[in-house]
Parts: structure tokens; C-alpha cells; sequence
């Protein structure tokens, strides 16, 4: 073999073509723009969250009534709404973080910017004495300083009769002695400094300031002032929805 054949049997040089290649500028931009897309989205789901937890906070909160202690003012399946800044700019303390939303529940509040006290008929939600994970709904009958006495059913505030037969119901005829039960024979008793006396509206089943005491400022979450929502589930489906009621001020 030769040296021209030794030539001609050396090896071509040969060029291999990646089969993976650099993305476009098209490409490029795609992708941009998705992870723009998916930051503007969770930035505008962020926001209306924290906006929807400084609204719940402090200006307005929405609640359902579960019972039938207000009636005839609020019924079962009504849905309301309560206004923090009733009688003041509220701050929230006696606060606890938990695992739920909203992600922090607060059990006393202080009033940064006071607008006013609560007045006698105000309808208020507050958080009930004995168990402040719950929220009760009343009406304020006694202020501070007020004398509050029961006798057959029968309100007297600083011994005068209370004229509430426009916006309450008493079901029951009987008479319970005072010594049994305070639902119809209570008092005297006299109402601490910043604390109210209030019942509810279905007198005869309610259980309120007769049986628990008095709620204090500082566990007033605020004052009902709308039924937005009621819904009522019963009978037939035309009735379902109590459309009356629906931007009904409460009073």
C-alpha cells in the first residue's frame, strides 16, 4: 500500500449538527410574558385580599343570623351588615393568629378616633361574654349609669316604662317567678361604666343581658345597619328567597 493510498484512507472530517438549538427572541418573549402574566395575577389576588381583610377589619363586616332571637327585627337566614366605624376608628387587641381566614381573630378592640356612644335601640353585634369566639347580636336597652328593672314582662329604665312594643314580640303568656328564671321579673340593677344592658327583641327567647350580664365598649364589634341577603329555604321554592327584606335598613 502506498503512500497515496494511505492518503485516501484517512478518516473525512465531519461536522455534527446539535439537535437541540437556542430559543428565538419569539420564544423568549413568551415566556416573559407568561411570568408576567401569572405576577400580575397573584399581585391583584394578594391585594384584594389584604384590601378585603382591612374592609372586614374596619369599616364593614357581613354576618348571618343563625337564630330567632331578634325577631320580629332580624330573622333566621337574614344576612346583614354591621359598620365598624359606627362609633369610632376601632383598633383591633387581644389578638391571636390561627390557622383560618381571616387568619387572625381579635377579641377586644380600642377606639383610636371616637365618632360617639352607643344609644339605647342601637342593634349591635359584640363578642358574646362567655365564650368570645362567638359573636352575639342584641339590642342596647340600658346605658351606663341606668337603672334596669323587669317586673311581668314589663321594661323600666330608671323606672320608667320602655315603650318598645313597635319593634319586640312576646310569645309566651305565662309569668316566671324572679326567683326561677330572670326572663320576665329581673333587677333593679344598675349598669357599670362602659358597659350596656341589652336584649333581645323576641323576649321570651332570648338569652341576653337577663342571664349572662352586660356587654363592655370594648367588645362592641359594631352596629347593624342593612339586611342585604335573606333566605329563608322553606315552603315552596317561590318563597325561598325573601326578597322584601332585601336592602331592608334595620332599625
Amino acid at each position: 500500500m502506498g503512500p497515496e493510498d494511505q492518503q485516501n484512507q484517512q478518516p473525512e472530517d465531519v461536522t455534527i449538527e446539535s439537535s437541540t438549538s437556542s430559543p428565538t427572541s419569539e420564544e423568549q418573549q413568551n415566556t416573559s410574558s407568561k411570568k408576567s402574566l401569572i405576577r400580575e395575577y397573584s399581585e391583584a389576588i394578594i391585594i384584594a385580599i389584604i384590601l378585603a381583610f382591612t374592609i372586614r377589619v374596619f369599616v364593614v363586616q357581613a354576618f348571618k343570623i343563625p337564630s330567632g332571637s331578634m325577631i320580629p327585627t332580624l330573622l333566621i337566614g337574614d344576612h346583614i351588615l354591621v359598620s365598624k366605624l359606627a362609633y369610632g376608628l376601632q383598633w383591633p387587641t387581644d389578638c391571636e393568629f390561627k390557622l383560618n381566614f381571616p387568619p387572625m381573630t381579635c377579641y377586644s378592640s380600642k377606639m383610636v378616633i371616637d365618632f360617639g356612644s352607643p344609644q339605647r335601640e342601637d342593634i349591635i353585634v359584640f363578642r358574646y361574654p362567655e365564650d368570645e369566639e362567638k359573636d352575639f347580636i342584641k339590642r342596647i336597652i340600658g346605658l351606663p349609669g341606668d337603672k334596669i328593672t323587669i317586673r311581668n314582662k314589663k321594661v323600666f329604665i330608671n323606672d320608667v316604662p320602655l315603650h318598645d312594643q313597635n319593634f319586640t314580640q312576646r310569645i309566651d303568656p305565662g309569668m316566671i317567678d324572679g326567683q326561677i328564671s330572670h326572663r320576665d321579673n329581673f333587677g333593679p340593677i344598675t349598669v357599670p361604666q362602659d358597659s350596656y344592658f341589652v336584649m333581645g327583641d323576641n323576649r321570651d327567647q332570648s338569652l341576653d343581658s337577663r342571664f349572662w350580664g352586660f356587654v363592655k365598649i370594648d367588645k362592641i364589634k359594631g352596629k347593624a345597619f342593612l339586611s342585604y341577603w335573606s333566605w329563608n329555604g322553606k315552603g315552596s321554592w317561590a318563597d325561598w328567597v325573601r326578597w322584601e327584606r332585601i336592602g331592608k335598613v334595620i332599625k
